[in-house]
């Protein structure tokens, strides 16, 4: 029962109302992920909706609010773990569709995993260390702050609407082409590109991560498409046959550009990813100790010195006894997939040790650096790196997907964790409703993830989807697996990435030597290095938008904190109406096998011009928005 001094959180309204906000921003970021490569916090969206939706009971409490947005976020970080992972299997032949069990299973035992992992370090990192976890104190600072929460929900529901309409336009009615570029050849051979996505979602992820961010993922991407791609056309081309024999038979610059980026340069990604990983484990390993010590010295300790609702967690023997028994039926899907009772001991254990460590860097770096910035992929890529051979590059993507769910879902926790500290609210609901909110999230995704893959195509452009969704991340880990069993890695290009990223890592412990602002996460530029900079060019744009209009705000001496929390809003919104209206398109794109299916006659399609226009009054309308007087 709850003490008469504290508000009610595990309440009938909240949990369903976290329930059905973690399947539909599931949805939203599985949709945006597979599009961008880049997923985004939903938390905030969810608190705003949340205290809005609750004002019309009669009693209501911001920790109910709390327990909302703890459920809701669940949603997106499943589908980030589930998206980056499991589509690999698709392009490696090894599924045809997303298998409702298996990915249940998958996403569900690695996201409960994450849970029971975090639960020990949230007191030596939360309360002992007092880590950042910046998403945690903006979600928490929104919470506080939530006395209209209908005006945010106005800018929220506004923005949705435009993202679903321009959408729709682009992709539904195809009034203006998806991407505005253009390729040319330079002198003997060399290859210049410039290009931007039309997409607001894209803008809109910019907006959320900020400039320091969006500036060091497009500086990744300069690496790539101004450096590395016109280097090795100009010198390098002839030590591939296929790029040579696609240059002699005359092909357009963009092509062979893109060639070049698929086969080689993306491949200086993987490496810089990979330093990454090694780096947060070497960086973190005496937190990681002290918090699996405070953890156990709290459980040993025994429930009578815990004094305040605050400070419970989930009893240690229950976290203890739950991973136990999760380590069953993880043991059973392997030795489904192997048949070989050795193979799936081996992978069981590995999938237990790297899972317990990478959410513990996840949980760790997201107070340091935000979830945005956490170098999941390069955790996930040395979890796939480590099985035997004889295992298999499906069975690598396995042990990769239960990994990657528990690390997203860890990081996510601990942010959740961070923001009901602030709050006041309870650590144990909080995990209990973590549980809930990827359960629910885990139930929707096999169905969602399918829908796409009829309607769109993942991953590799066909003659049915010429224009599919993209999957950066999948596509990584089904060439890297492919590589690394059966071969054929550009380990050049791994070796040369992997120096970059020590090279970045210098740079940004420079940088934190000399207490900068701006910092330097590997992660942020191994993904702009591994993304068409197509992307990275309108996630800059984004970032401009609010660095310049916290500018705006700074220049006049104004607060400003209610205006760019506004433009946060408006940029979820139309990451979440873009999104969502994707997934709506792609149901009668599936029932009529037709992917025109609303397209208007070319003589009514104007290129690349019309949506230039169209987003340039995106960009225009979030700055208002963002760079409004505060009331």
């Amino acid at each position: 029962m709850n003490s008469p001094s504290v508000p009610p959180q595990l309440t009938l309204k909240a949990i369903l109302l976290g329930i059905v906000l973690s399947m539909v921003l599931a949805g939203a970021n599985a949709y945006l992920g597979l599009f961008a490569g880049l997923t985004v916090s939903a938390s905030i969206p969810a608190a705003v909706i949340s205290m809005a939706l609750l004002r019309m009971f009669k009693n209501t409490n911001i920790l109910e609010n709390n327990i909302v947005q703890t459920a809701a976020s669940a949603g997106e970080s499943i589908a980030a773990g589930v998206i980056f992972t499991l589509p690999a299997l698709i392009l490696l032949g090894y599924w045809d569709v997303f298998d409702y069990w298996w990915v249940m299973a998958i996403a569900g035992l690695g996201g409960l995993l994450g849970v029971l992992f975090t639960i020990p370090l949230r007191r030596s990192l939360i309360v002992e260390q007092q880590l950042a976890y910046p998403e945690g104190k903006a979600t928490a600072e929104v919470l506080k702050v939530g006395d209209d929460p209908s005006g945010g929900v106005k800018y929220l529901a506004m923005a949705a609407l435009a993202g679903a309409a321009i959408k729709f336009c682009a992709t539904g009615l195809k009034l203006w082409a998806g991407t505005a570029q253009i390729a040319r050849y330079f002198g003997q051979g060399t290859i210049g590109y410039v290009g931007i996505n039309l997409s607001p979602a894209l803008i809109s992820v910019g907006f959320i991560v900020g400039l320091n961010i969006s500036v060091l993922v497009f500086a990744g991407g300069a690496i790539s498409w101004y450096l590395a791609i016109p280097i090795f056309s100009a010198f390098f081309l002839d030590s591939s046959p296929d790029l040579a024999a696609l240059h002699a038979a005359g092909s357009s610059a963009e092509d062979l550009a893109f060639s070049i980026w698929n086969q080689q340069i993306r491949y200086l990604g993987v490496g810089a990813m990979v330093v990454g990983g090694v780096w947060a484990l070497i960086s973190m390993r005496g937190s990681l100790v002290d918090g699996v010590k405070s953890g156990l010295a709290q459980y040993r300790a025994g429930p009578s010195v815990v004094t305040s609702h605050t400070d419970k967690d989930l009893p240690m023997n229950y976290v203890l006894m739950g991973i136990a028994l999760f380590v069953i039926p993880i043991f059973l899907l392997y030795q489904n997939i192997v048949a070989n009772f050795g193979v799936s001991i081996s992978m069981t254990f590995i999938m237990v040790v790297a899972g317990f460590l990478f959410s513990s860097v996840a949980g760790y770096m997201a107070g340091l650096v935000g979830s945005s910035n956490n170098p999941i992929s390069g955790m996930v890529l040395l979890a796939m790196l480590g099985p035997d051979a004889s295992i298999g590059p499906p069975a690598a993507i396995m042990i990769g997907g239960v990994v990657c769910c528990a690390a997203a879902i860890a990081g996510d926790n601990m942010q959740d964790l961070k923001a009901g500290y602030i709050v006041g609210a309870t650590p144990w609901k909080q995990q209990v409703m973590q549980g809930v909110g990827v359960v629910s999230a885990v139930l929707v995704m096999a169905p969602i993830l399918n829908l796409l893959l009829k309607a769109y195509g993942i991953g590799v452009p066909t003659l049915e989807h010429p224009d599919p969704l993209l999957a950066p991340q999948a596509t990584l880990m089904a060439s890297v697996a492919e590589g690394v069993f059966v071969g054929g890695l550009p380990w050049t290009m791994i070796i040369i990435g992997g120096a970059i990223g020590v090279l970045v890592i210098i740079a940004d412990e420079v940088l934190k030597a000399k207490g900068s602002s701006f910092r330097a996460p590997v992660l942020a530029v191994a993904v702009g290095i591994y993304l068409p900079l197509e992307l990275s060019s309108a996630i800059l744009v984004g970032g401009l938008i609010a660095h310049f209009a916290a500018k705006y705000h700074a220049k006049r001496g104004q607060d400003g904190k209610k205006s760019m929390r506004h433009g946060m809003l408006f940029a979820a919104g139309l990451i979440t109406g873009e999104a969502l209206v994707g997934i709506a398109m792609a149901i009668p794109i599936v029932l009529t096998e037709d992917g025109d299916v609303f397209a208007l006659s070319e003589s009514m399609q104007f290129g690349g011009s019309l949506g230039m226009v169209v987003i340039a009054a995106v960009c225009f309308w979030m700055y208002r928005v963002a760079a409004a007087k505060s009331s």
